[in-house]
């Protein structure tokens, strides 16, 4: 199975970064450090105004961390790298000296919502609903959970978090502050210069 991809590509300003992966855009950890990298060499790039991070197809945005790898942690090392993967990833954005934004075509789970919360401007389509699943596997949204709250406040993150098996639809997310801007078709979401 493909381990995914990273794709930087920049024109007229706008670096567009466009993470892929066969599992509904899931994020492994060697995926996770590779679009950290690319977030921090667009963010030094001199011939980019602004970035847009994006996923691949009409599907899900991002379905958080890889599941498979989450299950193998055995010990504080492999927890340690597993954990540090989306903080590299919220950091980049954060520390990026380009304006982020984030532009989620389908739903957005775990990290994903943490990609979305740390992008300074984030729009959507409608069907972008998200949910913060960590409760639900046993481990807590420790580490997105400062990027969602800053975005959404404490009591949506808080809803967020405790209600870990539902997913909020893209108007509630838009209410709480997450999404800025949402789209009724994926053509209007993709040709959007807001």
């Amino acid at each position: 199975m493909s381990t995914g991809k990273i794709n930087t590509a920049t024109a007229a300003g706008i670096c567009t970064i466009t993470f892929s992966h066969p599992q509904s855009n899931s994020l492994p950890g060697t995926l996770l450090r590779e679009l950290a990298a690319a977030i921090t060499d667009s963010g030094n790039n001199a011939a980019a105004k602004v970035i847009v991070l994006k996923s691949e197809g009409d599907k899900a945005f991002c379905a958080g961390a890889s599941f498979d790898e989450l299950i193998s942690i055995n010990d504080l090392e492999t927890g340690t790298y597993f954990f540090s993967g989306f903080a590299a990833v919220i950091n980049a954005i954060r520390k990026a000296p380009k304006f982020v934004i984030a532009r989620v075509q389908g739903k957005a789970v775990g990290g994903g919502v943490g990609l979305a919360s740390a992008a300074d401007y984030t729009i959507a389509h409608n069907n972008a609903s998200i949910k913060l699943s960590e409760l639900a596997v046993g481990i807590g949204p420790f580490v997105v959970g400062p990027a969602v709250e800053r975005k959404m406040g404490t009591s949506a993150f808080t809803q967020l978090s405790i209600d870990a098996t539902a997913w909020k639809d893209a108007s509630w997310a838009r209410e709480k502050g997450l999404y800025t801007d949402l789209y009724e078709t994926f053509e209007e979401l993709r040709s959007s210069r807001r």
